[in-house]
């Protein structure tokens, strides 16, 4: 690990000069400089001393940063039953995030599981074809270029009524499909 690397990124998202922290840590500007430019060691009780003025605890600061990863592609994917239709997930692992998206595939007059109430929300945007979203007793439609919003305390699920194919982006809120 870097540590004069780290030290100095995390000063300068601060926005602290090394004079700045130099002072709130009680040491000199050469010493911070030193350390930033890996030509000293600072001791375990002045690194923890800089920390604090950071910010900083020595479990984050020490912690291995994974890059996170922001573009997903077919091998990422993993597909699923849902209702006579399919479920594609598209992010991996979403049920840590709070968004959970969905590419949801109904053949002409196939429908979506029902989805139970919830705490959350759901959008949709349809891509191919037009549905139907059954939600308390009333039907609303929704076709190519349109989108939906539904509220999660509603019980609900959504049935293709036209003649080919439906592509559905659905995305829920905090993740639970």
């Amino acid at each position: 690990m870097d540590i004069g690397n780290k030290l100095k990124s995390i000063r300068l998202r601060r926005g602290l000069t090394q004079e700045e922290l130099a002072m709130r840590s009680e040491l000199t500007k050469g010493y911070i400089s030193q350390l930033e430019n890996d030509l000293a060691s600072p001791s375990i009780a002045t690194l923890i001393d800089i920390l604090n003025v950071l910010g900083v605890t020595p479990q984050s600061f020490f912690a291995e940063e994974k890059e996170e990863q922001l573009v997903f592609g077919k091998n990422d994917f993993f597909l699923s039953q849902n209702g006579t239709g399919s479920a594609t997930w598209l992010i991996p692992n979403s049920q840590k995030n709070d968004m959970e998206p969905i590419l949801l595939v109904l053949p002409e007059n196939g429908e979506s599981d029902v989805r139970y109430p919830f705490e959350g929300e759901e959008f949709g945007y349809v891509l191919e074809g037009k549905i139907s979203i059954e939600a308390d007793g009333k039907t609303h439609t929704a076709k190519r270029g349109e989108a939906f919003y539904i509220d999660g305390a509603h019980e609900h699920k959504i049935v293709n009524v036209g003649t080919k194919e439906a592509k559905i982006i659905w995305v829920t809120t905090p993740s639970n499909f």
